[in-house]
């Protein structure tokens, strides 16, 4: 096994030691042996927390053997600065692939294992070969053997030039993934050590910010203070006391080993406290490192990263950002420097930033994913996983748990049926040995049941828009959800002035304002009408005596449900579900839809029964078939014995959100010095991090529209700016010209 520290101390009496990895700004240098020795050590304690130090520490020695070439030193020596450490611009001196062919000179075909990692750290985990992959394809740049035929002769320290193959061994194999998915957990640990040297080196002040969080045990006295007090303040009413039932059994359940979890309880249950409950407790004991909140929406993180701040404080770390740099050759050296590797003790993320950073190929991406290994993963409204990419997704989560010590809980009220099915015709693969955390969620449906649901007609029928208003206006207080966002639009102008809407054409800090008041109102018993998408129907907790919900999956009318008498306060709240006039968007939305109707047609008497979830979920992906994995992601990455792997092909073609229908747009909305700030300067980082919550998301045609009216501006490359403040109305956000003609399937949301 490598011993860093032992080779660092000999490589720095060596003549050698003045090769130069990086100069600072004044003038400081970075030795090329204290770099890789750093880099090597860093990476190995990485990687033993799945059992793959010398792995690891081999990377690290092998990553920038390029450096020691004449070549690059006199480079670096005219250049200067970090920028010469990089490789994304002509004239820059290819240093990142001697090591992948020195690996494979010395270990045959084993060695392409760490070539993927050396030639991929900085420009992104390569392909083997493939037809889009050219001459940046691996196979093909391992046959620039010159670029290590010159470094024989540079006098490279026999500590680091000569070494056996690591002995240990790659985590069982258990999925069709594991292979690549071991190397780019690898690629991580590479990267991230890489990224920490560099900065310790340039940034010390910031390098030494990073450290000093707590362990999640100093934690749970914070936890159990907040719980104490927060029930202590609580009414005791039947809801609630189940609530603390349920909270209870989790604890409880938290000793069980290492798995992979549900918890099924019905909306208004208290999941999020009790889901957490189980995972600080889950961790500690049994060693594990940090959580991991995953939600579903982009626009709810924020609600579920305020409450876990109000807990815990400043560790948590809430990551997800519209203004990720869309390829590493595009950033600058600051940028990729400030990157999280997610090492706070609590993270709360997206399901876009966490499964697509499963899949990804650029270091940006892939820098944190050693640190996903050893914790609890909490995935928050499980039944919103992507039909499109099921069958890649539960491969990376079985992954996880089997060989990263990963225990992940899947949460919701409508639990999708992810358990093996096989019959003659449909194999469904799913996860194995998942365990429910509650011992009777069938009871705690019955418990909790509060609500009827009423059909509109006979749901074969569509119900007029002007009809939906009126019956609205029956109620003082109601809440109406829509699948469109034009929906929402055209019943909201029906309704009468002071009711509310809710769509994704309100920027975050909007919808939150408007949430808050909306809450506030029914606290208060003021009346209070609200026309919404379904970025209510998660994490948002509002309680109506009566909902409307338009027709859609089961899933979703049971987490419209949710937010009709939440509380209990009603013997019986109403949930009346109709077909709207309007199309529903094609694809799996409609699917569901489909399904739900036959479903609530056959049983209109318990139609959100558990049992009838079972029946759903397994219908709906019987229906997909092999569009379970629509891009084909686990071919380009499973198992083969020339360890010929797509890694790039494969990340561009895992989007959960389709990047090339949908573009980002910063809107005019309380934000006007940071715009201004924006408009006049450089695009900081900090800057942007700001602005997320004024970002909303628009069709491509409709944004290029704008672009070429002058109502939209590109302030920056890829950074457009709302420019005419009439744009952004009040009550509904962004409003473009009327007379433009949308796609369904543009309008969900």
């Amino acid at each position: 096994m490598i011993d860093s520290q032992k080779s660092h101390d000999r490589l720095s009496e060596s003549s050698n030691s003045q090769h130069i990895a990086h100069i600072a700004e004044d003038g400081r240098c970075h030795y090329l042996v204290d770099h890789l020795a750093g880099t090597s050590r860093r990476s190995s304690e990485f990687a033993a927390a799945f059992g793959c130090a010398e792995w690891g520490a081999l990377a690290g020695i092998w990553h920038d053997l390029g450096k020691f070439s004449d070549d690059f030193q006199r480079y670096i020596k005219a250049v200067g600065g970090l920028e010469a450490h990089l490789e994304t611009k002509p004239g820059r001196v290819n240093h990142s692939t001697a090591g992948g062919i020195r690996a494979i000179d010395n270990f045959g075909k084993l060695g392409r294992i760490l070539a993927y990692l050396i030639a991929g750290h900085h420009a992104g985990l390569p392909d083997w070969q493939s037809d889009r992959s050219g001459k940046a394809g691996l196979a093909f740049r391992l046959q620039e053997h010159a670029l290590l035929d010159t470094l024989l002769h540079a006098g490279i320290p026999v500590e680091i030039l000569e070494h056996s193959l690591p002995s240990d061994r790659p985590p069982k194999g258990v999925s069709e993934i594991s292979q690549s998915f071991w190397l780019r957990m690898l690629f991580s640990c590479l990267v991230d050590a890489d990224f920490l040297d560099t900065e310790e080196f340039f940034e010390p002040v910031k390098f030494e910010a990073r450290n000093g969080y707590p362990l999640l045990l100093e934690l749970l006295p914070l936890f159990d203070q907040y719980m104490k007090q927060k029930q202590e303040s609580a009414e005791d009413t039947y809801v609630n006391r189940i609530r603390a039932s349920i909270f209870k059994e989790c604890i409880n359940k938290s000793t069980d080993n290492p798995g992979l979890f549900t918890l099924t309880v019905p909306t208004g249950g208290g999941k999020t406290l009790s889901s957490l409950a189980f995972a600080l407790h889950h961790a500690i004991e049994h060693n594990q490192q940090r959580i991991i909140y995953v939600i579903p929406y982009t626009s709810i993180i924020e609600q579920t990263a305020d409450q876990v701040r109000k807990i815990f404080g400043d560790v948590v770390v809430e990551h997800h950002s519209n203004f990720e740099a869309k390829d590493d050759a595009g950033e600058n050296a600051r940028d990729r420097l400030a990157c999280e590797n997610w090492d706070a003790p609590i993270i709360v993320t997206t399901s876009v930033q966490f499964f697509e950073s499963l899949f990804a190929a650029r270091t940006s991406r892939c820098r944190k994913l050693h640190n996903i290994a050893n914790s609890v993963v909490i995935l928050d409204e499980a039944q919103l996983l992507p039909p499109d990419f099921l069958a890649p997704i539960l491969e990376s989560l079985t992954e996880l748990q089997k060989n990263y010590r990963v225990s992940v809980m899947l949460c919701t009220a409508t639990q999708p049926s992810l358990a093996p099915h096989h019959t003659v015709d449909y194999n469904f693969k799913g996860l194995s040995g998942l365990v429910e955390i509650m011992s009777d969620s069938a009871g705690l449906y019955r418990d909790l049941h509060r609500t009827k649901i009423i059909q509109v007609g006979n749901l074969l029928e569509a119900v007029s828009w002007e009809e939906i208003a009126e019956y609205l206006q029956e109620s003082e207080t109601v809440l109406c959800i829509v699948n469109r966002r034009d929906d929402a639009r055209l019943l909201w102008e029906l309704m009468p002035e002071g009711t509310f809407h809710l769509s994704a054409l309100m920027c975050g800090a909007h919808r939150s304002k408007v949430i808050d008041d909306i809450k506030q109102r029914l606290v208060d018993g003021v009346p209070t009408r609200v026309i919404s998408t379904q970025l209510v129907e998660a994490g948002v907790d509002m309680d109506f005596p009566v909902v409307y919900r338009a027709l859609a999956g089961l899933d979703s009318i049971a987490q419209a449900a949710g937010r009709c008498n939440r509380e209990g306060m009603m013997q019986q709240g109403t949930v009346y579900v109709f077909t709207p006039p309007s199309s529903i968007p094609a694809g799996h939305l409609r699917q569901a839809a489909e399904i739900g109707r036959r479903l609530l047609l056959e049983d209109a008497n318990e139609p959100l029964a558990p049992e009838r979830f079972e029946a759903f979920f397994r219908e709906f992906y019987w229906m997909r078939g092999d569009r379970l994995d629509k891009e084909h992601i686990i071919d380009l990455l499973k198992k083969d014995s020339e360890l010929r792997i797509s890694f790039r092909e494969a990340a561009s073609k895992f989007h959960l959100i389709d990047d090339k229908a949908q573009a980002s747009l910063i809107v005019r909305y309380n934000n006007h010095e940071l715009l201004a700030l924006l408009d006049r300067g450089r695009p900081d980082r900090w800057i942007l991090r700001k602005l997320q919550r004024s970002v909303i998301n628009l069709p491509v045609q409709l944004h290029r529209q704008l672009l070429m009216s002058g109502a939209i501006r590109e302030v920056h490359p890829g950074i457009f700016i709302q420019d005419h403040a009439a744009l952004y109305h009040e009550m509904l956000g962004f409003c473009a010209d009327k007379s433009l003609i949308y796609a369904p399937d543009e309008l969900i949301c």
